[in-house]
């Protein structure tokens, strides 16, 4: 935008001075272009900023499964690098401990929610019955 006006300003000075002809001379003509060109411009820029389409990709709907598979790889990540900075004596040996034991609380819960929801999902997929219980659930 301000490209707009420094050119319309350049090219204002250059222009020889001659009597004014009143607002449809040249030089109103040329500030006439200059103002529809920054008008022209800003909406440009007003339509590419708000506008919305119709219909928006949206990503891959996570489950909690693989919400926790991330988790579980990011853990591991991070333990491996606590490990890399201990080794290259970064941390102080009581850092160490106290960050590891988090990062290893971390993942054993993560592993322990992945293991119930992959329990969960073996009952499904084997039915829900139980042994002894009629497929009615007990009811004549």
């Amino acid at each position: 935008m301000y490209a707009f006006i420094a050119i319309a300003l350049f090219t204002m000075q250059r222009t020889p001075a001659r009597p004014a002809v009143g607002l449809v001379g040249t030089m109103g003509q040329e500030m006439v272009l200059v103002l529809f060109g920054c008008a022209l411009f800003a909406a440009a820029l007003f339509v590419y900023v708000f506008y919305q389409p119709d219909r928006v990709e949206a990503g891959e709907e996570k489950t909690r499964h693989m919400y926790l598979l991330e988790r579980k790889e990011a853990t591991y990540e991070n333990l491996r690098d606590l490990n890399f900075e201990y080794k290259a004596g970064k941390l102080s040996e009581k850092d160490y401990a106290v960050q590891r034991a988090s990062l290893e609380d971390e993942a054993a819960a993560i592993l322990a929610e992945l293991e119930s929801i992959e329990k969960a999902r073996q009952v499904v997929r084997h039915g829900t019955r139980r042994a002894g219980v009629p497929p009615n659930g007990g009811r004549a």
